[in-house]
Parts: structure tokens; C-alpha cells; sequence
């Protein structure tokens, strides 16, 4: 793993943290980097014909993830902490596996995450707050902290402030294996929106998430629903039942009409939600969310766009992982393919986060791709 570490540092910037490296000139080291890039050469290759080697103290373990349990295709990483040898200077490149970069503070970093300008997957913005923290002496101790790190699932997501996604298993459509549930906070009030899972355990990881935002002095202000499938209403009535018992009531349930008709029985809809209303979060800062009718897949299926961050709840219009059914009399391909144009025009967009899989961060390439697909 360290081996691997080291060959990506040097594919990825430029930096070569290997003993002996100072004896190369900055001509060298771009020679060799090209030799790898190229194939010329391999990295053991490349290492025993210059001797260079290894060493371990260098590099200073702080954790190992794994991917968030919403995509069937995991991966499980190793993180490392290094030193930058001396007279070596990082260099971002457009030759590089990176599409785009630049070197920036930690704290300034973490402080445009903060400012909904950057989308960061979990264990890259633990990184950037840990060493935003400063060098410190528990510093390794501080990037161990935390129970990801120590390759428990990554259950609650937040890609963007005030956004968190949790990912509930539920009995949904192939490849998926699970419904993310959003839980969208300011600073006194909390929005929970589909929370799809029928299974116990997966209800109650779900309340306890809500129970952490709760305890910093918020509230639960309501249960939204994209649509009316069994996999994105599940849990509504056990969420309720858990905040009516340790925090003493329940929360009004919010969708379109057309869901609220189609469930009538098992789950009680208390307020329609139509085209273009405003759903606001009281805290400072606010949150405003504008509901949009984007049927298609779903008769009565909402998506709800925050034009500050550019953010899209997208619901299963448009997901992370896997294909949307379209499947009548419930689904409508006309207006799934009039509903894709309409959430295209919208000013700004920045981030997809949909009812599977991760969030997508090229959000109308991708509505391009949905559409031309379809057609």
C-alpha cells in the first residue's frame, strides 16, 4: 500500500518520496515521471534503475475507508500522511489523472466547502478539517477519531453543508441496493426527505442520525416525499413513531398530490406540495428550497432545487448509480423527457443529489446524457 501511495503521489504531482530522490535534478525526475506515465518503464523498474528506495517512516498511516454502502462497487482505501521532501515542488498538471487542481491552504479549502463552492467526498474533507486543525501533536490521533477511518461504513454524507445524505437499504430496483435519504438542516430546523427503508434496523440508523441534528437544538419540521414508490416511503410511518416517542410528536408528512391519492391508507400525506412552492429552513443561515412538478417516472414526483448552492434534489428523475424506470401508467416518457429540459434550464446548477448512488457533480452533462438516451 505504501508502494502504491508513493507511485500515485509521483503520477499525481510530480513528487518523488523515495530515499535518494535528492540526487536527482528536477530534469530527471520529469524524464522518469514520463517514462512511467508512458509505460516505458515500471515503478519497481524505475525505482532499482536510479536506487531509490522505500522507506516506511515516511509515511504515516491515518486511516483506511470504505465506499458509502449506496453503490455496489466499493472500494476500500488507504490514507497516508508524508512530509514533501525538500527542494520538491508539487506541480498540478493537465498531463496528470487530475481533470483540474490547485494548491490552496487546508483552511481555505475546508472554508469553500463551507461556502457550498466545492463538492468533497468524505474522507477528502475529514482530511482538509484535520489539517485545517493545524500540524499538531494529535494530529494522526485526530485523523483517526473518527469511525470511518477505521473502515466502519460511511453511513451520513454531507457533500455539501447542510445537506446530508443517508443511505438506507431497501428492497429497490437492481443494481441499486439502496434509497439515499436526505436530511437537509439549518440551524433550528431539519427536513427529512424520503425516508424509504421497511427494515428495522436500517429505521433505526436512520433516527439516530436524526436524533445527532436534533440534540444541537433543532427540530424536525417535516417529512418530504419525491414520489410515491414503496422504496422512497417505507419508513415514514416508523420515523414518526420514533419522533412522537423521544421527542414528543409528530411531524407533518409533505408531498404532491398525486403521491398523496396513491397512498392513502398506509401513510398519511398532511400537505400537498405544489409546483413552485417555497420550503424554507428557519436558522442562519436559511435554507430555501423551490419545488418543482417533474413527473415522468412517477406521476407525482418532486424534485426540489436550492438556487443559492446550485444543489438538485433530483429523486429518481436522475441517480447516481444504475438506470430510471419508466414504466406506465405510472411512468410517462413524454413528460420524463419534458421534465429532464426542465430541470436543464435551471440557472446554476452545481451538484445532482439523487435517489441512488453518489452525488453527481456535472449535472447537465449528465441531463444531456439522460435525454439523449432516452431519445
Amino acid at each position: 500500500m505504501i508502494s502504491c501511495a508513493a507511485r500515485e503521489l509521483f503520477e499525481e504531482t510530480g513528487v518523488l518520496l523515495a530515499r535518494n530522490a535528492q540526487t536527482l535534478t528536477i530534469g530527471q525526475r520529469a524524464s522518469l515521471l514520463d517514462d512511467l506515465e508512458s509505460k516505458r518503464t515500471t515503478w519497481p523498474e524505475l525505482l532499482n534503475l536510479y536506487g531509490l528506495h522505500l522507506d516506511a517512516k515516511d509515511f504515516t498511516f491515518v486511516g483506511r475507508w470504505v465506499t458509502p454502502p449506496f453503490a455496489p462497487r466499493r472500494f476500500d482505501t488507504w490514507f497516508f500522511l508524508a512530509t514533501c521532501p525538500a527542494r520538491q515542488q508539487p506541480q498540478v498538471t493537465g498531463d496528470s489523472e487530475l481533470d483540474s487542481g490547485e494548491w490552496i491552504r487546508a483552511r481555505a479549502g475546508y472554508a469553500k466547502w463551507e461556502r457550498s463552492e466545492v463538492i468533497v467526498v468524505p474522507p477528502v474533507l475529514h482530511a482538509l478539517k484535520m489539517l485545517a486543525g493545524g500540524l499538531t501533536v494529535d494530529l494522526v490521533e485526530r485523523f483517526l477519531s473518527v469511525p470511518q477511518a477505521r473502515r466502519e461504513p460511511t453511513r451520513r454524507i454531507e457533500f455539501y453543508p447542510n445537506y446530508v445524505c443517508f443511505p438506507v437499504r431497501t428492497p429497490t430496483k437492481p443494481p441499486a441496493t439502496h434509497t439515499n435519504c436526505y436530511l437537509i438542516y439549518a440551524s433550528r430546523e431539519i427536513m427529512v426527505i424520503d425516508p424509504g427503508s421497511p427494515y428495522e434496523d436500517e429505521q433505526r440508523a436512520l433516527s439516530d442520525c436524526a436524533d445527532e441534528l436534533i440534540a444541537v437544538g433543532r427540530t424536525v419540521r417535516e417529512i418530504i416525499l419525491t414520489h410515491v414508490h414503496p422504496d422512497h416511503v417505507a419508513g415514514v410511518n416508523a420515523l414518526n413513531d420514533h419522533l412522537e416517542g423521544k421527542h414528543g410528536g409528530r411531524v407533518p408528512v409533505a408531498a404532491h398530490r398525486l403521491t398523496a391519492e396513491s397512498l392513502k391508507g398506509p401513510i398519511r400525506v398532511d400537505r400537498h406540495i405544489e409546483d413552485d412552492d417555497m420550503l424554507e429552513l428557519k436558522g442562519e443561515p436559511s435554507v430555501h428550497l423551490r419545488a418543482l412538478y417533474t413527473p415522468g417516472h412517477a406521476r407525482g414526483h418532486l424534485c426540489f432545487y436550492d438556487q443559492r448552492t446550485g444543489a438538485l434534489i433530483s429523486g429518481d428523475n436522475i441517480v447516481g448509480y444504475g438506470s430510471v424506470l419508466i414504466d406506465p401508467p405510472e411512468g410517462n416518457m413524454r413528460e420524463y423527457l419534458d421534465s429532464l429540459r426542465r430541470m436543464h434550464a435551471l440557472p446554476n446548477l452545481s451538484v445532482l443529489f439523487g435517489g441512488h448512488g453518489p452525488a453527481i457533480a456535472n449535472p447537465y452533462q449528465m441531463i444531456d446524457e439522460y435525454i439523449s438516451h432516452r431519445l
